[in-house]
């Protein structure tokens, strides 16, 4: 039957047009999961099923075959964090502990880097091997982490493991963090499991909210910039002037904000609307002072993930000044190594980690003298670690190094500066809604509260009003090709 037929087109996987937030489909998938998971509110068990078949089938209509991986994780790193938790001897302890954690790194290896290596042994003559056809699972970076933290935190004894496989394959695969994250820890969000479901104004509108704001950041801000101009200037940075490509760089560092801030928002929202508090993963990151600041604020989730789990295990601090700073540059390059498979974001995880070993030495040896003005001294602070974490987005978003160069050069040796009204009345929506972006970024948080709270008083008839006439708005003003989120590819 042709209804039967259509149905069935539009429920099965399409590669052409994955499940996203931002996606028409999501709304229905949405809407039958409320209705579901309403029905079985009150009970636990309901809830946890529920929850993780629909996370499963999300997961599904992402990426395919490769919900099986999902599930794979979770059968190993349960029986394996069960059996370290039993286990008395500390030798078979460790065995399993470094079992899980070569399980979960190799498969990390094996869908992401695999290619990389191919690619470094052919450039040194090693060999004369073909790359491999091997498509990036989606999400496969940030569940490997919450696989490995949760044994991890069992074989330290700071967690007890979970008796029932599902309630573990729910927290696994929680469907709003489960493709971008927030990296979640067992231990914030397992106990929630047990706790009963109750949703209170409060939850509604700081989840409506987050929800909306996020919308407004990734569809609104983050896809119209990117296309409309940041892919001009990244395509070819030789064929635009300095001021260009300077306001690319600018625009970019905008739109990755909004773009992975925006979609992390939306899926700490829905969770709050699910009686599920998730950790925030950006504190508006571009207020910071320092580079040290900025990791405090930028992707939280990764950044304490990366503290607790590399750089202490290193020796954190604790072996002495040069130590601290090697450990923090060993840092940095894996936290930029796992965003994906390219020199680029090694260099990017680099530059970085330096900048946090040179913010060290800087932070001890200015202690010794107070500023004149301070108010004036964390201006220049916050306006030098921007400019420091733009130059870094160029290596980040650049296709090869020999683009990144280009845009520098351009920017170093033909700015043309005199051109900055022209290229203002060229793009005038793009960088209205720049100054928007930027605006609403250094809001103060009190503004933001008051907000919520409003929409917290509102009665359930008025919720359902702003959320209509919001969506209705992200349709006209939402571009005719939707945007992949950039940290879909990690």
């Amino acid at each position: 039957m042709p209804f039967l037929e259509n149905l069935w087109n539009v429920l099965k996987y399409n590669e052409a047009d994955p499940i996203l937030f931002n996606s028409a489909f999501f709304l229905y998938f949405f809407a039958a999961f409320l209705l579901c998971y309403q029905l079985v509110r009150k009970h636990e068990r309901g809830r946890v099923w529920v929850f993780t078949v629909f996370s499963l089938y999300f997961f599904y209509k992402a990426c395919n075959e490769y919900v099986g991986l999902v599930i794979l994780s979770a059968i190993v790193d349960f029986y394996l964090s069960n059996r370290i938790h039993r286990e008395q001897r500390e030798g078979v302890r460790k065995g399993l502990l470094w079992f899980s954690v070569l399980i979960n790194i190799g498969m990390l290896v094996y869908f992401k880097y695999t290619n990389f290596f191919i690619g470094i042994l052919n450039d040194l003559g090693a060999g004369r091997i073909t790359p491999m056809h091997i498509l990036l699972p989606i999400g496969i970076s940030f569940y490997t982490f919450e696989n490995l933290s949760y044994t991890i935190d069992v074989y330290r004894r700071e967690i007890k493991p979970v008796d029932k496989f599902m309630d573990y394959l729910f927290f696994l695969s929680f469907f709003p963090k489960l493709m971008m994250g927030p990296i979640v820890r067992a231990a914030d969000f397992i106990p929630q499991i047990r706790q009963p479901y109750v949703l209170n104004r409060e939850d509604v509108g700081k989840g409506m909210f987050l929800i909306l704001g996020g919308l407004f950041k990734k569809v609104v801000i983050s896809d119209f910039v990117y296309q409309n101009f940041v892919q001009y200037i990244f395509d070819d940075p030789s064929r635009h002037t300095g001021i260009e490509c300077l306001l690319g760089v600018y625009a970019y560092a905008l739109v990755i904000y909004c773009d992975f801030s925006g979609y992390s928002d939306m899926a700490i929202g829905i969770a709050r609307w699910m009686g599920f508090t998730i950790p925030p993963n950006f504190d508006k990151p571009y207020k910071s002072s320092s580079i040290t600041e900025f990791w405090r604020r930028w992707h939280i989730s990764l950044s304490s993930w990366l503290r607790d789990y590399v750089y202490i295990p290193l020796g954190g601090n604790r072996k002495g000044k040069l130590r601290q700073y090697i450990n923090l540059l060993l840092t940095m390059l894996i936290g930029g190594f796992w965003h994906g498979a390219s020199w680029n974001f090694i260099l990017w995880g680099g530059i970085h980690g330096g900048a946090l070993a040179v913010d060290k030495v800087w932070r001890q040896r200015m202690a010794k003298f107070a500023p004149v003005n301070k108010r004036l001294w964390k201006i220049g602070g916050i306006l030098f670690t921007f400019h420091l974490v733009c130059f870094c987005w160029i290596f980040f978003h650049a296709a090869s190094f020999a683009d990144a160069w280009a845009l520098i050069r351009q920017v170093a040796y033909d700015f043309q500066g005199n051109l900055l009204p022209e290229v203002l009345t060229a793009y005038p929506q793009v960088f209205i809604l720049m100054g928007i972006g930027y605006l609403l970024h250094f809001l103060p948080a009190a503004t933001e509260q008051k907000l919520e709270f409003r929409l917290a008083r509102l009665p359930l008839w008025g919720s359902v009003a702003v959320m209509t006439v919001f969506i209705w708005f992200l349709a006209q003003v939402k571009t005719t090709v939707p945007m992949i989120p950039i940290y879909f590819q990690f």
